[in-house]
């Protein structure tokens, strides 16, 4: 029996959304500080560390990483369940062991598709601090006798989010075309899994929704990107 697109893609958008979601936080709460570390400890150890691992996560394939993952810590150690959202025999006694169930599976994906980001926002917040420690303010700061994470959190890195704002207004969408392969691999019930059972079936309906999805997404994500310049730097005023 044929069903409104509507109908049929609701009941995915809300896995797909916190998967974005929680990736999206992965990749920033890691990358941000690991590129500040890498950008004030230049040429040590730590920077060359960071930059290895950076390219690593950027060069290497989701999917391949996703298997690996599942390799080791889903079969051989047994830490994290192999596919799907939640187990089908496990029933919760309240909403909170729900939550922690569901996470427990989407940690696995959740690092597959975010670690490409902590590579991206590594890499960009190390240029960009790079440049803003280098600038005569920041001299300035330094000869008044503040104190370095004061300089460095308060200061450089106000001031260093700009670029690192543009890269999240195109981040957000690509979490959705990378949500493609990690939900397939890890047979996760959401957008990305449709988008490919849609395609292999010639669901066109379905097509042309998802795609409209990902076109408002990126409006969206760039209005929130233009609305964080103007929080990060003061000079930006909207009239």
């Amino acid at each position: 029996m044929q069903k409104p697109v509507v109908e049929v893609l609701a009941p995915m958008i809300p896995p797909t959304l916190i998967l974005m979601s929680l990736s999206l936080l992965f990749a920033v709460i890691i990358g941000v500080p690991a590129g500040i570390i890498s950008a004030t400890k230049q040429y040590t150890l730590a920077d060359n560390s960071l930059t290895v691992f950076s390219l690593v996560g950027i060069s290497m394939p989701s999917f391949f990483f996703g298997l690996l993952l599942l390799r080791y810590f889903a079969i051989e150690l047994q830490w994290f369940p192999l596919f799907g959202l939640r187990d089908p025999l496990y029933r919760a006694p309240n909403a909170i062991a729900n939550m922690f169930h569901v996470l427990h599976h989407l940690v696995l994906p959740t690092v597959v598709l975010g670690m490409g980001g902590v590579a991206t926002f590594m890499r960009y917040t190390r240029s960009s601090m790079l440049e803003v420690i280098k600038s005569d303010y920041i001299r300035t700061a330094r000869a008044k006798g503040l104190k370095e994470k004061v300089v460095i959190y308060r200061h450089a890195l106000r001031n260093a989010m700009i670029p690192i704002i543009t890269l999240l207004g195109f981040w957000i969408p690509s979490l959705l075309s990378g949500a493609v392969i990690t939900e397939s691999i890890f047979a996760l019930p959401g957008l990305g899994r449709t988008a490919v059972e849609a395609v292999m079936t010639r669901d066109y309906p379905i097509i042309l929704a998802i795609n409209t999805m990902l076109a408002m997404l990126t409006l969206i994500s760039t209005l929130i990107a233009d609305l964080l310049y103007a929080a990060a730097d003061p000079r930006i005023k909207y009239d």
